[in-house]
C-alpha cells in the first residue's frame, strides 16, 4: 500500500515524521560498508563491450535515486546501455523498489518500463503535475520520457511530449526556468558519432588510443519549455541557448547561481569552456561562463569536465562549484567571490589539486557524511583508456575513489584504514547517486561501474546529529513539487549551513531531492527556504534527528 505524506503546514510537518534511527556508536564517524551483496541489487551495467574500442563505450550510464511510489523511501533506476553493433538492443533498464533496511526488489517488468537503448543520464521530476515523479533518459539515440501514473506504472510518453531527440545526449536536468511552477528541461548533447564510421585513432602519451572528442562535430544543447500536461516545446532559439558554440556537453545543474531569484544553468563541457547560462527573465539567457570565472580553470585553460558538485565551501550562502576532470589535470574548485556574481579557482588553497592528478574523475558530491557540521567530498574515478598504466600515462585504468574530510579551510584525504575497505578497491567507476537508503538519517551511495556492477555503499557513520529537509510545494498545478532549484539555510546558534535542492550534478545522475545537514548538537534549528522563484519562507524551532517536510505557504 502506498503511504503518502499529508503534513499540511511547515510547522506541523517539522515534527510529523518522527525521529530516525539510533546512532551506530560502535563504528568510526566516517565509515562505509559495501552492502551490495545483501541489497538485492544484482545488475552488471552495459556500455559496449570490454575493452572499450570507441568513445561511445567509455561514458558509462547514469542512475537515479527517487521515490517512485511515494511510500517515503528511495528507489533506484538504472537506464543501462547497449552495444556498438546493437545500439537499440541492450539488456534493458532496471527499476528497483526499496523494501526497507537496505533491501531492494527488481520491479522493472511490472512497472511497464521497457527501454533497451543506450541510456546515459537520468533526470527526475513531476513533469505533468500529477504528484508522482517521472523519468527522462538522455541517450545515444532517441531520448525517452516515462510518465509515472501513480499506480506503480510508467508509460512511454516521449512522442506526445514533443521529445525524443535522436542525437547523442549525455545529461539532463529539470528546473523551473520561467517561474510558472512547472518543470522545464535542459539536455546536454555531446558529438556526432556513427559506430560504423568512428573517428580516426590517435595517440595519447605516445600510446595508440581511440579518437575523440577533439576533432569531432559537437552537437548543440537543447532547452525545452514545459507547456503543461507533460508536453514540451523547444525554446533553444528564442532563449539564446542555440547561440552558443556547440560544445561537448557532459553535465548540467540548474539553480540560482547569482541570487536574483531566477534559475540559471551551469553546463560542464568536455575539453571546451563550460557554460553559465544566466537567466535574464522573459525566457532569455545570456552565456556568462568566462565573465563569471566558471568557464576555465585558474590557469585560463578549458578542462575535460565530467562531474559537478555544488556546496557552500566558504560559508557565504552562495553556491561554490567543484568539477571533476581528466587525468594529468586537476579537479577544480571554484569559490564564490564576496559581493560579486563571480567565482575564483581555489583548488590549491583547499588542498584538492595535486592529489587528483593521477585520477580521472567522474561522479562527485559534497555531503556531511560524518555529521560534524561541515561538508565532506567524494569523487569516483576510472580511466577511459584500457591501456593506461603508470608507465605509459602516469595513471591506471582501474582507480580507487577519493574521499575527503573537511578540516578547517582544507580538505584532507581519508584513507581506507579509517573509512572502510571500499575506499581501497579499484574500479572503473562512472556515475553515482546519493541519499538515505535505509532511513537512518545519514547519506548512502549507489555507484555505477563501466561494464561492471552497481554497488551499494552504506554509511555506517556515528556522527552526532542530523536533519533531512524535504521541500513540498502542493499548490494546484505545480509540477515542481520538490522545490528543485531552491536553497535551504539552517541556523543553529551562531552556526549557519547552506544546501541546494537541485536537478543534475554528480555525473549523469539524480540524487535524493532533499537537503541533508549534519549537526554538532541537538539544539533546535531555524530553517530559511528560498524557493526556486525567489519566494522566502522561515520555519522556527525545528527539532533535529529526523526528516522534516517544509510545505510552501
Amino acid at each position: 500500500m502506498t503511504r503518502r505524506r499529508t503534513a499540511a503546514t511547515a510547522l506541523a510537518a517539522a515534527g510529523a515524521l518522527g525521529a530516525l534511527g539510533a546512532s551506530k556508536a560502535s563504528v568510526p564517524s566516517l565509515h562505509f560498508t559495501d552492502a551490495t551483496a545483501r541489497s538485492g541489487i544484482e545488475v552488471v551495467l552495459t556500455s559496449g563491450r570490454s575493452p572499450s574500442t570507441q568513445i561511445l563505450e567509455v561514458k558509462g550510464g547514469g542512475l537515479a535515486l527517487f521515490d517512485y511510489d511515494n511510500d517515503g523511501d528511495l528507489d533506484l533506476f538504472l537506464p543501462n546501455g547497449a552495444y556498438l553493433d546493437a545500439t537499440t538492443k541492450g539488456p534493458g533498464a532496471r527499476l528497483y523498489e526499496n523494501d526497507g533496511r537496505m533491501r531492494f526488489t527488481d520491479v522493472t517488468a511490472r512497472t511497464g518500463i521497457d527501454f533497451h537503448g543506450w541510456g546515459m543520464g537520468v533526470a527526475v521530476g513531476d513533469v505533468d503535475g500529477n504528484g508522482f515523479d517521472d523519468l527522462y533518459v538522455a541517450a545515444y539515440g532517441p531520448d525517452v520520457l516515462f510518465l509515472n501514473d501513480g499506480n506503480k506504472r510508467f508509460t512511454d510518453a516521449t512522442a506526445r511530449a514533443g521529445l525524443g531527440d535522436p542525437r547523442w545526449s549525455t545529461a539532463a536536468a529539470f528546473g523551473d526556468i520561467d517561474g510558472d511552477g512547472d518543470l522545464d528541461l535542459y539536455v546536454a548533447n555531446y558529438v556526432e558519432f556513427d559506430p560504423a564510421h568512428p573517428p580516426p585513432a590517435r595517440t595519447f602519451f605516445g600510446v595508440p588510443v581511440f579518437g575523440g572528442p577533439m576533432g569531432m562535430t559537437a552537437v548543440p544543447d537543447v532547452l525545452y519549455e514545459n507547456t503543461g500536461g507533460g508536453r514540451f516545446r523547444d525554446v533553444s532559439g528564442s532563449s539564446g541557448i542555440a547561440g552558443a558554440r556547440p560544445s561537448y556537453g557532459l553535465g548540467v545543474v540548474i539553480l540560482d547561481f547569482d541570487g536574483d531569484g531566477k534559475q540559471d544553468i551551469f553546463v560542464g563541457n568536455d575539453s571546451m569552456p563550460s557554460f553559465l547560462w544566466v537567466n535574464q527573465g522573459g525566457g532569455r539567457f545570456k552565456e556568462q561562463g568566462l565573465v563569471a570565472g566558471l568557464a576555465l580553470n585558474g590557469d585560463g585553460e578549458p578542462q575535460a569536465t565530467m562531474g559537478i558538485a555544488v556546496g557552500d565551501v566558504n560559508g557565504d550562502a552562495r553556491p561554490d562549484v567543484f568539477t571533476t576532470n581528466f587525468a594529468n589535470d586537476t579537479n577544480t574548485l571554484r569559490v564564490s567571490v564576496p559581493g560579486q556574481a563571480a567565482w575564483e579557482d581555489r583548488t590549491r588553497q583547499y588542498n584538492l589539486a595535486a592529489v587528483s592528478r593521477p585520477f580521472l574523475g567522474w561522479a562527485t558530491t559534497f555531503c556531511d557524511f560524518d555529521h560534524d557540521g561541515d561538508e565532506d567530498l567524494v569523487v569516483f574515478n576510472g580511466h577511459v583508456y584500457p591501456t593506461a598504466t603508470p608507465e605509459t600515462m602516469d595513471s591506471t585504468f582501474r582507480q580507487t575513489p577519493l574521499l575527503f574530510e573537511r578540516a578547517g579551510a582544507r580538505f584532507e584525504r581519508v584513507e581506507a584504514a579509517r573509512a572502510g575497505a571500499w575506499l581501497a578497491e579499484t574500479h572503473v567507476d562512472r556515475s553515482a547517486a546519493f541519499g538515505d537508503l535505509d532511513g537512518d538519517g545519514d547519506v548512502d551511495m549507489v555507484v555505477g561501474e563501466l561494464n561492471g556492477p552497481a554497488r551499494v555503499i552504506e554509511n555506517d557513520g556515528a556522527g552526532a546529529h542530523h536533519l533531512l529537509v524535504e521541500l513540498a510545494d502542493r499548490r494546484s498545478g505545480v509540477g515542481n513539487r520538490h522545490g528543485l532549484g531552491s536553497r535551504v539555510v539552517l541556523r543553529q546558534g551562531a552556526a549557519t549551513q547552506t544546501r541546494w535542492v537541485f536537478s543534475g550534478g554528480s555525473f549523469q545522475a539524480t540524487s535524493a531531492a532533499d537537503a541533508h545537514f549534519g549537526l554538532p548538537t541537538a539544539d533546535p534549528v531555524r530553517l530559511e527556504v528560498t524557493w526556486s522563484d525567489g519566494a522566502r519562507q522561515a520555519v522556527e524551532d525545528v527539532r533535529v534527528d529526523r526528516r522534516v517536510v517544509v510545505d510552501r505557504r
